[in-house]
């Protein structure tokens, strides 16, 4: 079979195509042949060896994938051959508290991931795509559309009424506004890109802000708000956008940290937090529960994730390029 993974050193230069034995279930396992799979920055950066420079290589890349199942292995009842299913990101992360076991099963890194013509996963660590998705769209669920999930509903018990600060129109963030406007939610989202808050705004956007024109954006949310604040922050960036969330968060509000596009290090403004009674949440993607949870809550509303761009399995490199320019909106998808 053909997979590309990351040989001799790191660098989006070093992914290559090359051929692997086509897998075989043990007992407990299933294969899935791939349709899809999508990027996250995570992705970009374990390429790079950005993310664990000490990750040992060879690695097949990508955390998130779907297809379909086409074998399974002794003692496996939760799927069978021919049902169409996504992998999950955190393999051993199924119900409750995060663990430092789970940390340690995560696909795409130190697990291979899912840029395999067929891939072997633990049948529990599989979940059934809803009907309504193609493999494209189903793809784009198992990190970026689960943290969405994990940060507003499994911790912060988003309320219909409530208000959303998203940041930027990647797919953690135009998977939240999707979930967030579902639940009756208001939604304000930032962009340098007026075209891309356009986008946003037919999703469902109640206000956009272009942080390149107004770089205190944190101040344009309260005066959105009335001067109170947004009762939760998606928060992607880092560093960089960290102390605009804890302007932009009503007292008493979450911050969800998520991401560090903008970086990993900063002066973090304390005194913010506490006298505003902020809480400050970290949010690494979700288990299964709550995975077929989110996936219930889809097939309700009929939600699509937003598929940017769609390329070809030959071309993996080029995905890897297109994600570290970040004109996206939304995914980007390899296909099979």
């Amino acid at each position: 079979m053909r997979v590309f993974e990351v040989n001799g050193a790191f660098g989006v230069e070093n992914l290559k195509q090359v051929e692997r034995q086509e897998p075989k279930p043990g007992p407990g396992q299933v294969v899935v042949r791939m349709g899809a799979a999508s990027l996250n920055y995570r992705d970009l950066l374990m390429v790079q060896g950005h993310y664990n420079p000490r990750q040992p290589l060879p690695l097949i890349p990508l955390s998130d994938g779907a297809g379909e199942v086409v074998a399974v292995g002794a003692g496996v009842s939760r799927v069978a051959v021919g049902d169409r299913v996504m992998g999950l990101f955190v393999q051993k992360w199924l119900d409750g508290p995060f663990s430092a076991e789970g940390r340690a099963s995560t696909l795409g890194g130190p697990l291979d991931g899912m840029l395999a013509e067929y891939q072997v996963l633990d049948a529990e660590g599989v979940v059934i795509t809803p009907d309504h998705l193609s493999d494209a769209e189903a793809a784009c669920l198992p990190c970026a559309a689960l943290t969405a999930w994990n940060a507003l509903f499994a911790q912060g018990r988003l309320q219909a009424g409530q208000s959303v600060l998203l940041q930027g129109t990647g797919g953690v963030s135009i998977n939240a506004l999707q979930l967030a406007k579902a639940a009756g939610a208001r939604v304000i989202i930032t962009s340098s890109s007026d075209e891309k808050l356009q986008r946003a705004k037919t999703l469902g956007a109640d206000d956009t802000i272009n942080y390149k024109e107004v770089p205190k954006w944190g101040k344009a949310v309260l005066e959105l708000t009335d001067g109170l604040g947004v009762d939760h922050v998606v928060e992607v960036g880092g560093a960089e956008t960290l102390a605009q969330s804890l302007t932009a968060v009503r007292f008493g509000g979450a911050v969800h940290a998520i991401g560090v596009l903008a970086g990993v290090m900063t002066k973090l403004p304390v005194t913010s937090i506490l006298m505003k009674h902020v809480r400050v949440q970290g949010i690494f993607v979700g288990s299964r529960a709550m995975f077929e949870g989110m996936n219930r809550a889809l097939t309700q509303h009929e939600i699509h994730p937003v598929v940017d761009k769609e390329i070809p399995f030959s071309e993996a490199p080029e995905a890897f390029t297109m994600l570290g320019k970040g004109g996206h909106f939304g995914k980007i998808v390899i296909t099979f």
